[in-house]
This record gives structure tokens, C-alpha cells and sequence, in this order.
């Protein structure tokens, strides 16, 4: 076994580096020794892993199966490395963070002095803003987002779920009814996120199933404080997450209804650009949003579920 993982080792240096030559350097070994090492993985594997010519090579179909099993492995490897030698480090230095608006301002911020009291060493840099930025561009350590994730090169660790709620005004289910059933949505005014409903359509659990209903949005924002504010005015029936309304459905400002037919949830994510070489700071910052979310979110408590 410790011969083949250092074979998928070599492997993986040879395709990221883009050739035997430059493997070697970057591993310190002869340019044989990684061919020979190349050559026996292919050999115990019973699959050529490189179409190889005198001066180039390119993966075929089964090397780059193999080659994306590798990067995670060899991030593995690393991320144990680091774990073990960094127990007596001292995580420092500037984290810049993104977070969405509305999570940043309700939720994270009140978050950000108990973990500066913990790494005094440490500051951040929070930055909120409703749309997807790019990490690595834009030189952000880690970001929280919402949501069902699109396919991404990022690393995704999932630190709660998010739950929607359907939400109205007392006085505006006074002037226009409550709606017992989805169905009954039609001819109610809608307010919606932007960012969440392509289409403009509500889904529902309705038992295993999920259940469509079309909305047609009397007004859009791109920020779910604006929808709060909207709703809690009376301007029609919105979703919006529990870590923002939580507050205004305890107060009555806002009433849940359709509690028999919940959105389905959403996942808050920390996520940032690779595991290998994972900053001593992202993984501090990361590991204490994973403790002060476990379980229910305060959020939740008392809300009445479906």
C-alpha cells in the first residue's frame, strides 16, 4: 500500500507539474525513478494512466479518474501533515471573509468578537455582499454561502441547514386571507429574492414529493432584509429564511402560514479555494462556525415547523 500511495504521489506531481522533468525537480528525485514509478502504478493498475510521446503527454480516461482521486488524497495527506506539526502554532494574521448581507449583519457579526477574544493574533476583514464572489480573484480566505451549490473547484463544508418559511403580514392576511394550500397562492401579491427564484416559482414538501407553485412577484430584491422590510409593511406574502425573520415571527410582526407545506432547506457553507495547504487561520475560523452551529440554530427555536 505505501508503494502504491507513493505512486499516485509521483503520478500526481507529473501531471501537475505537466512533465517527467519537472516532477522530478519538484520531488527531488531522478527523471527515471519517476517514470519507474509511473510505469509500476500503470503496471499494478492494468490501465495506462498517460499517452506518453518524446516530448509531451496527456491523460487518458482513466488517469484523469485517477488524477482527481489523487488531488484529494494528496490534500489529505497534507492537511495531516499540517494538523500534526501545527498544534503549538499560533494562527495570525489578516482573514478576509464574504458573507451574504443579510447572514453577515444578523447572524455572523455578533459571532466575530468571541472569536477574536480566542485568536488575539488574529483580524478580520468581513465584507457582505449578496452576490457570488470569486475567491481567488478577488483574494477572499473563505466564504459563507446559502443555498444548493453549483459544481465548483471550491471546498464546500456544510455548517447547518437554513430553513424557509412562507411569511405575511397579520394585517395583509386580514385585508386579502391566508392561503391554506399553494394552490391558493394565485391572486396573492408575491415578494421574492431575486437570487433564488429563477423561474418564479415556489417549491414545497408536500410528504416525499415536491410541489410547484408559480408566483408572479409584485416586487424583486437582491437582499433579504429588503423582503423582511417589505413583508412586515404589508406588502404581500414572501419566503425568507428563518435567521432573518426569527426575530419578527416571535413579535408578531410576521405569520408564518402554509406550515403543512415547508420549502424545502437550504445549507449554510463555508467554503474556500483548496484543502491543500488550508491556512492555519481558515481552518481555526472554519472549525469555530462548526461548534457554534452544531444542532438547532438559535434561530429556529420556537418557530413552528411544518
Amino acid at each position: 500500500m505505501l508503494e502504491n500511495l507513493t505512486g499516485l504521489v509521483v503520478f500526481a506531481k507529473v501531471v501537475e507539474e505537466g512533465g517527467f522533468s519537472k516532477a522530478a525537480a519538484s520531488l527531488g528525485i531522478s527523471k527515471s525513478s519517476v517514470s519507474k514509478q509511473v510505469s509500476a502504478l500503470e503496471d499494478h493498475l492494468g490501465t495506462r494512466l498517460l499517452n506518453r510521446t518524446t516530448r509531451r503527454f496527456s491523460l487518458t480516461e482513466s488517469g484523469t479518474l485517477l488524477y482527481e482521486r489523487c488531488q484529494r488524497i494528496v490534500a489529505e495527506v497534507d492537511a495531516a501533515e499540517r494538523e500534526a506539526g501545527s498544534l503549538q502554532s499560533n494562527p495570525s494574521g489578516l482573514l478576509r471573509v464574504s458573507a451574504g448581507v443579510s447572514f453577515g449583519r444578523v447572524q455572523l457579526a455578533k459571532l466575530l468578537p468571541g472569536f477574536l477574544f480566542d485568536y488575539p493574533d488574529l483580524s478580520v476583514e468581513l465584507v457582505l455582499n449578496d452576490r457570488r464572489v470569486d475567491l481567488v480573484e478577488e483574494g477572499y480566505d473563505v466564504a459563507l454561502r446559502i443555498g444548493d451549490l453549483a459544481d465548483s473547484s471550491l471546498i464546500a463544508r456544510k455548517l447547518c441547514p437554513v430553513r424557509v418559511i412562507t411569511v405575511a403580514a397579520p394585517d395583509y392576511l386580514k385585508k386579502r386571507g391566508e392561503p391554506k394550500h399553494p394552490d391558493e397562492l394565485a391572486g396573492h401579491e408575491h415578494l421574492a429574492y431575486s437570487y433564488l427564484n429563477e423561474g418564479m416559482s415556489w417549491n414545497f414538501r408536500v410528504g416525499d414529493r415536491t410541489q410547484h407553485a408559480r408566483i408572479a412577484p409584485r416586487a424583486l430584491a437582491n437582499n433579504g432584509d429588503a423582503i423582511l422590510t417589505m413583508a412586515e409593511s404589508g406588502g404581500g406574502i414572501a419566503q425568507i429564511p428563518t435567521f432573518i425573520c426569527a426575530d419578527s415571527v416571535r413579535a408578531g410582526r410576521l405569520k408564518p402560514i402554509l406550515c403543512g407545506f415547508e420549502p424545502a432547506e437550504f445549507g449554510l457553507y463555508a467554503m474556500y479555494p483548496h484543502a491543500r495547504n488550508l491556512p492555519l487561520k481558515v481552518r481555526v475560523f472554519v472549525d469555530f462556525l462548526s461548534r457554534k452551529f452544531r444542532g438547532e440554530p438559535d434561530w429556529d427555536l420556537g418557530i413552528e415547523g411544518p
